[in-house]
């Protein structure tokens, strides 16, 4: 099973969850209840994902006590601004139909529109009100997080980033390092262009396990959260079988050598100025 990892908060999130990015809404529900009767236990979801009401169903129906469930939704970029915040928070809280989120992150700093840190007070409010156990971002490079700290004076426990093989992102982890922010990997898999890596193939014959779990497991060594999608049950439940193996440090230094610094599949936090 996933360890539980400490933020900095006094909380704690698995370590290993299941993503619904481009899950679409009429099969979101089927798909987290897959995850769940898995043994996940994170669910992580969006405002701008539109299926936040699938989670909410699956996790009626799970069976599982709503407190060994650890769900996480986004702020859209389009209310960063309080009342408009607020507003989106309330949707959020009716489309999964429970009356706490144990994480809630603003999705994209959208520096362009220059918000980001009054959607970031807003973030504390809602905490500190109990709405919401936990606070983070996603996507902030190094000067959006500066600011909201020096600015508030709060940290967020977990900024979720792009973060894979071919982009690790190791400027930005050792600053995160320092001030104790959780890193959340998104796109683990590259969005799926490291499934045919010749170097990760290697890897994965020698375990006896897929590239997939290979570089799942990967993240889980570098101390990373990580959320891997798939809409197919197999899939769902190997992702999750990668406790019974551990890479070796030939292994790790193989994978280092892959990192790019055009490794990046998604949008640029620093000029990314789309609203949803």
């Amino acid at each position: 099973m996933p360890e539980q990892i400490a933020l900095n908060d006094g909380s704690a999130i698995p370590q290993l969850g299941l993503g619904v990015w481009q899950v679409d809404p009429p099969i979101t529900a089927e798909v987290v209840s897959w995850g769940i009767e898995a043994g996940y236990r994170l669910i992580d979801t969006a405002e701008g994902y539109r299926n936040e009401e699938g989670v909410g169903q699956a996790i009626r129906a799970a069976g599982v006590p709503r407190g060994e469930l650890f769900i996480t939704s986004k702020l859209r970029n389009g209310a960063h601004q309080r009342d408009a915040a607020l507003r989106a928070f309330g949707e959020t809280m009716d489309k999964l139909g429970i009356d706490q989120i144990d994480l809630f992150l603003i999705h994209w700093p959208v520096p362009g529109q220059g918000k980001y840190v009054e959607a970031w007070k807003t973030l504390i409010e809602l905490r500190q009100a109990g709405r919401t156990r936990s606070i983070g971002v996603s996507n902030f490079n190094r000067d959006h997080l500066e600011r909201i700290i020096g600015e508030t004076g709060v940290t967020p426990v977990v900024n979720q980033i792009e973060l894979h093989p071919r982009f690790q992102q190791r400027g930005l982890r050792e600053f995160h390092l320092e001030h104790d922010i959780r890193i959340e990997s998104w796109s683990p898999l590259g969005s799926g262009r490291l499934l045919s890596d010749p170097v990760i193939a290697g890897i994965a014959r020698k375990h006896g396990k897929s590239a997939a779990q290979t570089i799942i497991r990967w993240h889980l060594q570098q101390g990373l959260i990580v959320i891997p999608k798939s809409v197919h049950q197999d899939r769902i439940v190997a992702n999750f079988d990668v406790f019974d193996f551990e890479l070796d440090a030939q292994d790790l230094e193989l994978i280092r050598g892959l990192d790019s610094p055009d490794g990046r599949t998604g949008p640029d936090p620093a000029t990314a100025a789309f609203l949803f």
